[in-house]
């Protein structure tokens, strides 16, 4: 249960970050976005490391932490400027499908969550998908950004739930260690600026330190319960995203929309029960 908490709680820490990420996107280029965020996370991991101090991994599970940071950061900058450039309805339950791949894995490898736990799976998935469409005709704008946020989110999970057998927060930290220098390096060569308006920056530090908590719960219930059904639950950042769309930016919800909020709540009740 310990782990179905923290995958619940990483995927309401994504669409929060997802959410004002998106914003900010609109405002400032989103490699900007990104290479900024990514610093506050690797600050923020740091400052933890300092405070708690936990035993120092294997090299392996650091290099492993280091392949997801530059996996999740391909997946973040995909999405951020997907959300941008294209519809949140269409974009969002894509980029959510990288939940797939560690569903593959854990399959392929004979680690088998249940009927009762896989069906619950499905459903959040698909009622994380309705939660996010809208009506009207949806630009496919942002569509192949999509597809390559999904290969990296699904890859970040595979590669970060291996990195922190040992230690969760060295996990952030090797991520965070190879993101970086990876934002900025791309952000830079392409002629993006990195200076903003005290405002956007405020708000760009705080997705960063947001992205960072959920990457870290994530990491935490992967210790605990099969990656495959965390990162499901994580994958239900769409609910929230479209959460915050109704209460910040007044956007209506549909009933295709509250009916896919209902499917993704059953389904995690599904899985609580598998």
């Amino acid at each position: 249960m310990l782990a179905v908490a923290l995958g619940l709680a990483s995927g309401l820490a994504w669409g929060v970050s997802d959410f004002f990420g998106g914003l900010a996107s609109r405002r400032i280029p989103s490699l900007a976005v990104v290479a900024v965020s990514q610093c506050a996370g690797l600050a923020y991991a740091l400052i933890l490391l300092a405070a708690v101090r936990p035993e120092a991994p294997p090299g392996a599970e650091l290099a492993l932490g280091l392949a997801a940071g530059a996996s999740g950061v391909v997946g973040v900058a995909s999405l951020y400027r997907a959300l941008a450039v294209g519809t949140m309805s269409l974009v969002a339950p894509i980029a959510a499908l990288g939940a797939v791949v560690p569903i593959a894995v854990d399959l392929a490898a004979g680690r088998t969550p249940g009927a009762l736990a896989l069906a619950g799976m499905l459903v959040a998935l698909a009622g994380a998908s309705l939660a996010a469409s809208a009506p009207g005709r949806a630009s496919r704008r942002g569509v192949g950004l999509a597809v390559v946020a999904a290969l990296g989110f699904g890859g970040f999970f595979v590669l970060l739930s291996e990195a922190a057998d040992h230690s969760a927060l060295w996990a952030l930290a090797s991520a965070r260690a190879a993101s970086v220098p990876l934002a900025v390096t791309v952000a830079l060569a392409v002629g993006v600026g990195l200076a903003m308006s005290r405002r956007l920056l405020a708000l760009v530090l705080a997705v960063g330190v947001i992205e960072a908590t959920a990457n870290l719960m994530f990491a935490a219930g992967s210790q605990r319960g099969l990656t495959s059904v965390v990162a499901v639950l994580g994958s239900l950042y769409p609910v929230a995203t479209v959460a915050l769309a109704s209460v910040v930016l007044k956007e209506r919800l549909g009933r295709l929309q509250a009916t896919g909020a209902a499917a993704a709540l059953l389904g995690v009740v599904l899985i609580a029960a598998g």
